[in-house]
């Protein structure tokens, strides 16, 4: 694919060169492993559970983990087009030639993406196809994990095996598994007969009878027959689970993304949540709540912090409120990190979860919105679903949010939810309200957003038996919600796309039926059906339809005694579990956190009644809750109250944080050379300010940091260079808070930036000066990737136009299209004997990128052929190379 990057839009996210990625010599790895994401780079990479698997398998020499993304829609047409298969980012190898493809499915609407990029990369879609010739050697062996492994019956035709559960321990099994199968010449259906031997593996073809039989398939409501085992030993799968967190492997040295929509240092506290929400499918399949030790967590954040670079700390779990040791980890960790102007946040908080010390502490970190979910409007819906929260509770914890200097707040809720009413509705509205009049008096710019969302019902949960709502229906409720909202002051309403989440309903609780259904759909031109930004649902309708579906055979009830088709794949609560809470909420009757309270008999842990459901592996005595304390370290408190009863407001909410002089303090300006070539010409400007920033941090080089809302360390880089244009002298500019010497500075970032980069040269500059000068021209060196034949006419265009005394040149500009003679740019361009061109532009009056007027001179030249490189840069009269 690496040839085409300068046709691809966005080429960072396909060079694989971040800090913190493995790149090893392919013939000294036995086993290469690529990783996919079926999502975009952004998205993907966002994710930690790549990552943690990513360093646990390039921890081993003979082992090589890649990791590959779902290119976006031109991408994909420009790698069709030109017939280049989808590569992995390290070492731009082909899929097909790897040995094992795994994706993390992490949701429903990402099937047909799986499709996508196996087609991509030229392997068989399905299983069966793959399975032909019974050789390990013929394809890589292309299995599934995460979240919807479960219940991803839909996209078991496509998979050779599936791992259900979490995948540190079970990763290595079967890399173990598959190295020595290859290394003896064992076929596919001993390795697949051998794997599912493995706990937490999941091989699908061994499991038959899958869809009733074709007189019947049609018949509307016609369940699915239980699927049967090829072999009487392998009925049921169970999921794997990591019993202790401490013991869990967590990357210090990550891979650290150029672009992600949370790019930031995810420090995973714990696992499990066991607050109960019915509808909840992650509070079940991640069971029990483990967490991980505070001490075990200030070491990792020491050094990942030290390795990534981060400026940005996040709490990760389902339920960070509810971790026991919140209250001291957190005002520790804002201690340390305050230190370095790194910022901590608490992502997942429940109504109550936090008291008022902690919010005052995030306060003073950084105020933007805030976000809950009482996801329901009615009190009596909310103990219909087990959520825990009660208006007054709600009130009083937004109240401390408006009182500590929060503006705006957003509240997640629900429509569709079992035994859900029109007053259910009106309570949406209703508790809206109340939430903008807790403010009082006094905020400028109060916000609140009301976000909706339909109820899917999820497998694994007390609600999988439920209807959930037609299109028309959640359309309909939609809309009269939109009413209730309209001319309310401060009062917003944001909701979900009814039809992705129609299409989400009809997966999440699918069977191999579908399995046709993504195939035709993805034929259709369905993918990235996750994203509002050219979804379409007719596809999907249309696939059904050809394949004698309906909509509602998959969002329909289901009776409480009729086979589903993820039965055979167990999650560890019992069905007895999950119907006793069905039952206890159409009774309106709460059952309690058993993290801090009694057990409720779910079947996952190990108690003195029953053994856990889990299988027991060796080393586990017993599943169980772990926490670090027997109870929460937090007391909820009152708002502070004025005179007249009403909450206190800041006296100004729009005060910037104060940072501390220390880390405004300018003890060293230096202006740092280096060179931007190989991969890392594809990086743009904005990348590179992140880039930097981490590099001082790794390098020990404390910045200074600006004063205001939003305080950045001070840095200003040259003009930006195009992204494409390779060049041997890029500058920045940066404040120091500790004095070094420009060889320091050179000596700590040696070896610290991506390959392609590195620091040539170091100068002092003035500490009072603000900005370092611009120049007023550079050199570049220019070559054509092309034959012989048509690099002499591209030569020749350029003599001609040394010769020529203008020429007008119209491109477009944010104003419309602009005519200029850009001949005055070019102080002297030189021809040379070995096909090169040398260009000595004058920015003096105007600057214009030199990719763009290269492509003006030789228009014939295809983007991807024209190579620039910058060789030096002219202040005054004086070249810096």
């Amino acid at each position: 694919m690496r040839e085409l990057l300068p046709l691809l839009p966005k080429p960072s996210r396909y060079i694989g060169i971040e800090e913190g990625t493995v790149h090893k010599t392919p013939d000294a790895a036995t086993l290469r492993v690529a990783l996919a994401f079926p999502d975009m780079y952004e998205v993907g990479m966002s994710y930690l559970g790549q990552k943690i698997l990513y360093a646990i398998l390039n921890q081993r020499p003979d082992v090589w983990a890649e990791r590959v993304f779902t290119p976006c829609r031109d991408a994909g047409a420009v790698l069709r087009e030109r017939g280049v298969p989808l590569a992995t980012l390290e070492s731009d190898t082909p899929l097909a030639a790897t040995h094992l493809v795994g994706f993390s499915i992490t949701h429903e609407l990402c099937y047909s993406n799986v499709l996508y990029m196996l087609d991509l990369a030229s392997i068989p879609l399905r299983a069966a196809e793959r399975a032909g010739a019974d050789s390990l050697t013929a394809w890589p062996v292309v299995m599934a994990g995460g979240g919807c492994a479960l219940a991803a019956e839909p996209l078991a035709p496509f998979m050779d095996l599936m791992v259900l559960g979490e995948g540190e321990e079970v990763m290595t099994e079967l890399v173990d598994l598959l190295a020595a199968a290859r290394a003896a010449g064992h076929s596919r259906s001993r390795f697949l007969d051998d794997a599912r031997r493995i706990p937490g593996v999941y091989v699908p073809e061994f499991f038959e009878g899958s869809v009733p039989p074709d007189t019947v398939r049609n018949v509307p409501g016609t369940p699915p027959r239980p699927l049967l085992a090829a072999d009487a030993g392998y009925t049921r799968v169970a999921r794997r689970v990591v019993a202790d967190m401490d013991t869990a492997p967590y990357p210090a040295s990550q891979t650290v993304p150029f672009g992600a929509v949370h790019n930031r240092l995810a420090l995973e506290i714990g696992r499990g949540c066991t607050r109960g929400c019915r509808f909840c499918q992650a509070g079940i399949i991640y069971r029990p709540a483990r967490e991980r030790s505070t001490e075990k967590l200030h070491g990792l954040l020491e050094e990942c912090l030290g390795q990534t670079g981060y400026d940005d700390v996040s709490f990760l779990s389902l339920s960070t409120g509810d971790f026991s040791a919140l209250k001291q980890l957190f005002l520790s960790t804002v201690d340390r990190c305050a230190q370095e102007q790194v910022a901590v946040s608490l992502p997942s908080l429940r109504v109550g979860s936090i008291d008022d010390e902690i919010m005052r502490r995030m306060a003073g970190i950084r105020r933007t919105g805030a976000t809950l979910a009482p996801e329901a409007g009615s009190q009596r819906l909310r103990d219909v679903i087990n959520k825990g929260v009660t208006e007054e509770g709600l009130l009083l914890h937004v109240q401390k949010l408006f009182e500590h200097g929060w503006q705006q707040v957003k509240l997640y809720f629900m429509i569709g939810l079992p035994t859900e009413t029109r007053e259910d509705l009106d309570a949406i509205v209703d508790l809206c309200r109340k939430v903008r009049d807790a403010a009082g008096p006094g905020i400028r710019r109060l916000q609140v957003t009301a976000a909706i969302s339909p109820f899917v019902p999820k497998p694994h949960t007390p609600f999988q038996w439920e209807r959930q709502l037609s299109l028309e229906e959640i359309r309909e409720r939609i809309g009269y919600l939109l009413s209730r909202f309209k001319g309310e002051k401060c009062l917003k309403m944001r909701w979900h796309e009814a039809s992705m989440s129609a299409l989400e309903g009809i997966f999440s609780r699918g069977d191999r039926r579908l399995a046709d259904v993504v195939e035709s759909a993805y034929r259709k031109g369905a993918i990235f059906s996750s994203w509002i930004e050219g979804f379409d649902l007719a596809p999907w309708l249309d696939a059904m339809a050809e394949h004698g579906l309906s909509p509602s055979d998959y969002t329909r009830e289901r009776g409480e005694d009729e086979p589903l088709p993820w039965d055979h794949l167990d999650a560890g609560a019992s069905r007895e579990f999950l119907l006793r809470e069905r039952h206890r909420a159409l009774d309106m009757k709460l059952t309690g956190d058993c993290r801090y309270g009694a057990c409720h008999l779910c079947g996952v842990c190990d108690t003195k009644s029953s053994p856990s459901r889990l299988d027991k592996l060796p080393g586990v005595t017993a599943y169980a809750n772990r926490t670090n304390l027997p109870q929460r370290d937090q007391q909820a408190h009152q708002p502070t109250l004025d005179e007249h009863g009403r909450v206190r407001m800041p006296e100004k909410t729009d005060k910037p944080p104060q940072i501390s002089d220390e880390l405004a303090l300018k003890a060293g300006h230096y202006r740092i050379w280096y060179t931007k070539e190989d991969m890392a010409v594809f990086l743009s400007q904005l990348e590179l300010q992140s880039l930097f920033e981490r590099a001082l941090r790794r390098a020990g080089l404390p910045p200074a940091f600006s004063r205001g809302f939003h305080p950045l360390p001070l840095l200003s880089f040259g003009r930006a260079l195009p992204v494409g244009v390779a060049s041997r002298a890029e500058w920045l500019a940066v404040y120091l808070r500790e004095y070094r010497t420009a060889d320091e500075v050179r000596r700590a970032l040696d070896g610290g930036l991506p390959r392609g980069m590195r620091v040539t040269f170091v100068e002092e500059l003035p500490v009072g000066r603000n900005t370092a000068p611009q120049p007023a021209g550079e050199t570049f060196e220019l070559r054509y990737g092309v034959d012989d034949a048509r690099r002499e006419t591209l030569l020749q265009a350029w003599r001609d136009f040394a010769a020529a005394p203008a020429l007008e040149w119209t491109r477009e500009t944010k104003k419309g299209p602009r005519t200029t003679d850009i001949r005055p740019l070019f102080r002297s361009i030189e021809v040379r004997d070995d096909g090169s061109v040398l260009l000595d532009m004058d920015w003096t009056e105007l600057y214009v990128s030199p990719l763009s007027l290269a492509r003006a001179v030789t228009p014939q030249a295809e983007i991807h052929e024209v190579h620039l490189l910058k060789v030096s840069q002219r202040f005054d009269g004086v070249a810096r190379a």
